[in-house]
């Protein structure tokens, strides 16, 4: 039977740093020559630059070096994780930057090609459209312009008189 040692999958490609994660706000613990101090790394650094200032006020020596070594630390560390971030921020802006000239360029195409086709439809509708002639008189005749034609009056035919004399028809008193 195989080792369940040589089958694990979960320990691939780690190394002592911590993946992802924002170092900057992710919380330490630090083993400290006078015990843990927890927090962020600028917590951590706050701190033992103060254990170092009350060891350089005590006279000792090797304590202040040693806690000034642990604020070191942290500060590179802070000062990698700033920098990653900021690479981080400044490919992000690039991208975006990237990404609005390439809207703006496809803006600008489509806008352009909107242009022509109206140019060109509208050039096509001059041509074919029947035009009045307005060389004669520089005016454009419009239907108002027009004199009004008139048609002939159409005449209802006359209602034969109901009563009265000639009548035929005889009507309802008779």
């Amino acid at each position: 039977m195989r080792s369940s040692k040589s089958r694990s999958r979960s320990n691939k490609n780690r190394n002592n740093r911590p993946t992802g994660g924002n170092i900057i706000n992710r919380v330490f613990d630090s083993s400290g020559p006078d015990g843990k101090v927890r927090g962020t790394p600028q917590q951590i650094i706050d701190k033992y630059n103060q254990l170092h200032r009350d060891a350089q006020l005590s006279n000792d020596r090797v304590a202040a070096e040693n806690f000034a070594q642990h604020a070191e630390h942290y500060t590179r560390m802070l000062a990698e994780a700033m920098r990653e971030v900021e690479k981080a921020r400044e490919e992000q802006e690039e991208e975006n930057r990237r990404r609005q000239a390439e809207r703006d360029r496809e803006r600008s195409e489509r806008l352009k090609a909107q242009e022509e086709a109206s140019n060109s439809s509208s050039q096509v509708d001059l041509a074919d459209s029947d035009q009045p002639d307005v060389a004669d008189s520089g005016l454009v005749e419009t239907p108002e312009s027009q004199p009004k034609q008139r048609r002939p009056r159409q005449r209802k035919p006359k209602p034969e008189a109901a009563s009265g004399e000639g009548s035929d028809q005889p009507t309802a008193a008779e």
